[in-house]
């Protein structure tokens, strides 16, 4: 299992930042779409590491057109030396719609054909193929010498999706280098939902889950003391609650029985009652959704949950998780 940090852009300074995470022993590390462009951090932090594999997680596909997220990837893939990892996803209907103010329509169809008008973008620059796609969403079929990088040294970057539901976790399949499951899941999800929907997508692909690569930032509640552990613990269930208030989600409490839980969850989110919400995750919710323990007893328990069906595990700590901790996490992760 490999094991992957975070980067961020922390007053300013993506690259002191990127190169502690590549010290400390990480094997890659993503970049979220919350008040920064995920890309542009990757840009800065591959000038100061060599190894580390450099993920967006996510760079939200339906706020740009397939031109400029391939465009822009390969300036990463090309800066990186081949050490980009494009995250993409696409958001809910009220964020493309209200926040980027871009058109929603038919999610899974359109990230399909999304990744698909990528790689035809690719294929003009690396091998020279005329551009020609054309289809219900996108549609390119212009590039002149002066627009064209040419060929990527390192060649096109690998394209990773995120997906909660079945339609989106098959268009992975079909389409992608590998899946992003959202931290918003669960073990009994994972194996009863996402993995079934995953090898769907792969057989039409002619392609099978061995060798797939799967990552998932898990929720994980921990800390050096018992004060520690009560403010993890408080910070995760608002983080869970925070996902459950989301329909696009519901189906994921809905095969706990949880269902109604997600309708409560959205009314009190429109009221922004957002410390009441974190209240109504009991504690089977809690360990549903999160691991909670000690450090080595955290990581024993993802590698028992999920140790045989993840390749890439990102640690989800929504709070101060001290340094001893997590490279307690990390070191019983790796064993």
């Amino acid at each position: 299992m490999l094991i992957d940090g975070d980067l961020s852009f922390r007053n300013g300074d993506i690259a002191s930042g990127a190169a502690q995470v590549e010290a400390a022993g990480y094997d890659g590390a993503w970049a979220a779409e919350t008040g920064h462009d995920p890309l542009l951090i990757a840009a800065g932090a591959a000038p100061a590491t060599t190894t580390l594999e450099l993920g967006t997680s996510i760079v939200v596909a339906f706020g740009r057109s397939p031109m400029i997220t391939a465009t822009m990837a390969n300036d990463v893939q090309l800066l990186s030396k081949g050490r980009l990892l494009l995250g993409l996803g696409s958001q809910i209907k009220p964020h493309i719609e209200k926040r980027y103010s871009m058109p929603w329509s038919h999610p899974a169809p359109r990230m399909r054909e999304y990744v698909l008008a990528m790689r035809a973008i690719w294929a003009c620059w690396n091998e020279g193929e005329a551009l020609n796609f054309r289809g219900e969403f996108y549609r390119h079929t212009l590039m002149t010498p002066f627009f064209n990088p040419g060929p990527n040294p390192y060649g096109a970057p690998k394209v990773y999706l995120a997906a909660v539901g079945e339609l989106m976790t098959e268009v992975a399949g079909e389409v992608a280098d590998g899946l992003l499951v959202h931290p918003f899941t669960t073990e009994r999800y994972l194996r009863e939902v996402t993995l079934p929907a995953l090898e769907r997508g792969l057989a039409a692909s002619g392609r099978s889950l061995d060798g797939f690569p799967i990552s998932f930032s898990g929720l994980i509640a921990t800390g050096d003391s018992d004060e520690a552990l009560r403010d993890a613990v408080t910070k995760v269930r608002g983080q869970i609650a925070f996902y459950g208030s989301t329909p696009a989600y519901r189906g994921v409490l809905a095969l706990h029985g949880w269902g109604d839980l997600q309708t409560t969850l959205n009314e009190m989110s429109r009221q922004g009652e957002w410390v009441k919400m974190g209240e109504l995750i009991d504690d089977d919710v809690l360990n549903a959704f999160s691991v909670v323990g000690s450090p080595v007893d955290a990581g024993n328990e993802v590698l028992r949950r999920f140790g045989d069906v993840i390749h890439r595990f990102g640690l989800y700590a929504p709070y101060a998780l001290d340094d001893a901790s997590r490279q307690s996490l990390v070191r019983t992760l790796r064993r």
